[in-house]
Parts: structure tokens; C-alpha cells; sequence
């Protein structure tokens, strides 16, 4: 959450999240670090795999698994960035899917993978950095975080 309350970035959360959204804690750094209203619950994968299927912007998924770099993608400004539970990853369905989106975070041959927050900050900056950070600078400006 706050990665993306820093960025301007939209989130959307696919249940089962491992955190319930009324937890104390996750109320207390809604205070601390959401500004603006950017989040979206879907009610399961399936539905969620439905608005992918209808969508007309680039999506990717970001898995161990995956063969091709996150460094070798091209972002359009509003592509969705697509990352599994730190558990259980993303589900098969997906990969079955669209095997052909599917990146990865570079790592050392058998790596513990890194945390979910420190992925979505890689990709994230990577996507941000390929757009020379104009939606930063667009927010700035207006004043809108």
C-alpha cells in the first residue's frame, strides 16, 4: 500500500489476502500513507481473471517460474502489474492463460524470493522509470497524492 499511496498507483487486492481489511493495522496505515482512494477488492481470482480477459491494457504477472526479465518489458502507462501471495504465488489458470506474460525479478539459482513489497517496488519503478517518472511530476505539480 504504501509503495503505490507514494506513487499515485492504483491497487487492486484479489482475496484470499492474508490480512483482513478492517485489521487495526491496516486501518492505521491507511491513515498514515493512502491519500487518495485508489483501491479496488475484487471478491475472488475468477473475477478478477474475467476484467483481465476484458481488458485493453497491458498486463503482466511476475513470478519465479518465468523466463523473461521484467527489465526486457515494455510498460505503457497504465499497464497492471500483476503479483502473487508470497505463499502460494499466482494461480495456474494464469500461466495456462497467458504463459506469454509472465516476468521475473532476476536472482541468484535457488534463492529464497524476495518479498512482495520489495517486488512490486522494483517493477513499479521500473515501469515509472521507462515513462521518466511523468506521472510523479504530473502529481507534483497539481498537488494531487
Amino acid at each position: 500500500m504504501r509503495t503505490c499511496s507514494v506513487t499515485g498507483t492504483s491497487l487492486a487486492l484479489v482475496p484470499p489476502l492474508g490480512f483482513t481489511c478492517n485489521d487495526r493495522w491496516l486501518k492505521r496505515s491507511r491513515l498514515d500513507y493512502w491519500k487518495a482512494e485508489n483501491i479496488e477488492i475484487f471478491e475472488n481470482a475468477d473475477i478478477f481473471e474475467n476484467t483481465l480477459s476484458t481488458t485493453e491494457a497491458a498486463f503482466y504477472f511476475f513470478s519465479s517460474k518465468a523466463k523473461t526479465s521484467y527489465s526486457e518489458l515494455t510498460f505503457s502507462a497504465h499497464s497492471w502489474l500483476i503479483f502473487g501471495s508470497e505463499t502460494n504465488g499466482l494461480p495456474e489458470s494464469f500461466f495456462q492463460r497467458w504463459p506469454d506474460r509472465f516476468a521475473t525479478i532476476p536472482m541468484l539459482p535457488a534463492s529464497r524470493c524476495l518479498n512482495l513489497a520489495t517486488s512490486v517496488g522494483i517493477v513499479l519503478y521500473e515501469a515509472l522509470r521507462q515513462h521518466n517518472f511523468l506521472s510523479l511530476r504530473e502529481t507534483e505539480s497539481s498537488g494531487n497524492v
